[in-house]
């Protein structure tokens, strides 16, 4: 199959510089005819995730190797800010880019604080500088501080994956690898590291390479995804609004599966949506002006607003003439949402709705409401 070019890298937060490069990067293995990798160039810029996904044998988890020298390429270049890897040595090359894998990989005889700081240690950083960075990072991985004295063994499988997550990031290095990082954990655990991942990239700006076979996860997770076919012939180089609304061939749109167009609502926020002021009156409103409103919107209900909050709902036939919207008994809306909640989970939550409506709001206030309708409108476009 023809190796298709990469796209030129899309700007990056830094000014659209590359951080990593590789170049006609290609490894074969004894005693086998065909490369595991074969020419692969495609270039990761500063403070992205780029995410490789593939089929078995695409070369995956080789190329992540080949970046930080686990495994030396055949032939070919990786470059690591703009200097070739070959020019130091695999164990100072190592300490500047953090390693995660499914494994996790905790050394078992040694504690959690022991193991997240295993670089710092070989760096040579004192005991108070250690103990301050695995204190903090063991709280920004949402891991309580007292678990430091405790031994992987002891620990939940998510837990042990976010220790090693904090080890990767001890030295503060600025590349992360994570080679299937979260395939060993079910799927609810495996969506709350997910959003946590998305946090800790928001927060600190790392440039990230993770692979995986999940197309969804790399959804999520990549501002750009290599599509790779075995023998890591790259097939497309896109980001995950490129890959979705134009697949370079037939490979790439069989791997990106069915329900394209729902693939496309995880990328947008449900701020992003036709957010509408909705059925709602101020709670100092009359029964009269709420009557009036509700017959507009088309339905039998009323919000009620104290200011910029949303108060909750009401029946329009549960309304006293003689009193004011607000001093009624409200009922909760069933379903409210935050405005960076993705379409396509708030399209889950809407379909179980009476009204086939959810609240978006900003923490406490009222940023408008989402209806079905819209939903669909944006599946059109």
């Amino acid at each position: 199959m023809q190796q298709t070019a990469p796209a030129p890298a899309p700007a990056s937060p830094a000014g659209g510089e590359s951080m990593i490069e590789l170049r006609q990067l290609t490894k074969r293995f004894p005693g086998s005819d065909t490369p595991a990798v074969d020419g692969l160039s495609l270039t990761v810029p500063r403070g992205e995730v780029v995410v490789l996904v593939g089929p078995s044998g695409c070369g995956k988890t080789t190329t992540l190797k080949m970046i930080n020298r686990i495994i030396e390429p055949t032939s070919g270049t990786v470059l690591l800010d703009g200097t070739d890897t070959t020019q130091r040595a695999p164990h100072e090359l190592r300490r500047d880019i953090g390693y995660v894998i499914q494994q996790i990989g905790l050394f078992p005889h040694k504690t959690i604080g022991q193991n997240v700081a295993t670089v710092p240690r070989l760096l040579g950083w004192d005991k108070d500088r250690i103990q301050a960075r695995t204190t903090e990072l063991l709280q920004r991985m949402d891991l309580d501080p007292a678990l430091a004295s405790r031994y992987p063994s002891e620990l939940s499988g998510g837990q042990r994956q976010r220790v090693g997550v904090a080890r990767a990031l001890a030295a503060d290095p600025p590349v992360l690898l994570m080679d299937e990082p979260y395939g060993a954990v079910d799927p609810l655990v495996r969506t709350r590291l997910q959003d946590q991942l998305l946090e800790l990239q928001r927060e600190l700006g790392k440039t990230i390479v993770f692979v995986t076979h999940d197309i969804d996860e790399a959804i999520k997770l990549g501002d750009r995804i290599a599509i790779l076919n075995v023998g890591g012939v790259l097939e497309q180089y896109a980001t995950p609004t490129e890959l979705l609304r134009s697949p370079a061939n037939d490979f790439v749109r069989s791997f990106l599966g069915a329900e394209l167009a729902l693939k496309q609502l995880s990328l947008l926020s449900a701020s992003d949506g036709d957010l509408v002021r909705g059925p709602v009156v101020d709670a100092t409103a009359s029964a009269d002006d709420a009557r009036r409103v509700a017959t507009e919107e088309g339905v039998d209900w009323i919000g009620v607003l104290d200011g910029d909050e949303l108060r909750g709902w009401l029946w329009v036939d549960d309304l006293d003439p003689t009193r004011r919207v607000g001093d009624h008994d409200t009922r909760e809306f069933r379903v409210v949402i935050k405005g960076d909640t993705s379409l396509r989970g708030a399209l889950d939550a809407i379909v179980t709705t009476r009204n086939q409506v959810a609240v978006v709001t900003d923490g406490p206030h009222y940023l408008g409401m989402l209806f079905i309708e819209d939903v669909a409108r944006r599946l059109a476009t």
